[in-house]
């Protein structure tokens, strides 16, 4: 059974999201919670799993909380849940240690698929998302703390994997670009984590994007 935290300030949202994870027999909902503070006390007292973080509330907003959440000891996965306008709390939150992030309109069956993932130790950028959101939020990047492993540490194969990844491909389609085998995908992706020091999926796209490795440009 997946314990699952519900943290948004808006209840029909909640509601929303009740109404779909109720109906799974894997998902247990554990708690509810109006804002980033809340959650933390709630957590505090609860154990669970994955937690759904809005990321813009009143008193505290995902982002710190997220912070707060992951310091505690045996601390739950976060998923961030974010709008178009508020991009930029999503990719602070993600630096803060989310497992990855979702759009608020998410299909139920990707949210669903989201919540298994992350409970399973993956980390979830939406592939049909990540390239918009990414290109949002990187004006909003500050210069500090930029990454202290060098991009030169990867092999040639490995760069190109990361690039895959940044883009927002699965595994599955970056084997098929690249006509490796996914289990060979899976196995560039560990190394390059290790060498780059990096947690998860999601900080391996953080990273192609601080390092400059993927940049954006200006549209129009």
């Amino acid at each position: 059974m997946i314990r699952v935290v519900l943290v948004d300030d808006q209840e029909l949202v909640r509601a929303g999201f009740r109404m779909v994870l109720g109906a799974q027999p894997d998902i247990e909902i554990v708690a509810e919670a109006a804002d980033g503070a809340a959650a933390v006390t709630a957590l505090r007292e609860i154990s669970a799993d994955v937690v759904l973080m809005d990321v813009r509330m009143p008193r505290m907003d995902g982002v710190e909380a997220t912070r707060l959440i992951l310091a505690q000891p045996d601390a739950p996965k976060v998923l961030i849940l974010t709008t178009f306008d508020l991009d930029e709390y999503a990719f602070a939150a993600i630096r803060a240690g989310a497992s990855g992030f979702l759009l608020k309109d998410v299909p139920p069956d990707d949210l669903l698929s989201a919540i298994r993932s992350v409970h399973a130790g993956d980390a979830v950028v939406a592939p049909s998302t990540t390239r918009r959101l990414l290109d949002l939020v990187v004006a909003y990047l500050p210069n500090e703390a930029r990454p202290t492993r060098d991009p030169r540490v990867l092999t040639a194969r490995e760069r190109e994997v990361l690039l895959h990844v940044a883009r927002g491909l699965s595994n599955v389609e970056i084997a098929g670009q690249l006509h490796l085998a996914e289990a060979t995908v899976k196995t560039h992706l560990g190394r390059i984590l290790a060498k780059l020091e990096l947690r998860d999926r999601a900080q391996a796209v953080v990273y192609a994007y601080e390092s400059g490795l993927i940049t954006t440009r200006p549209k129009g």
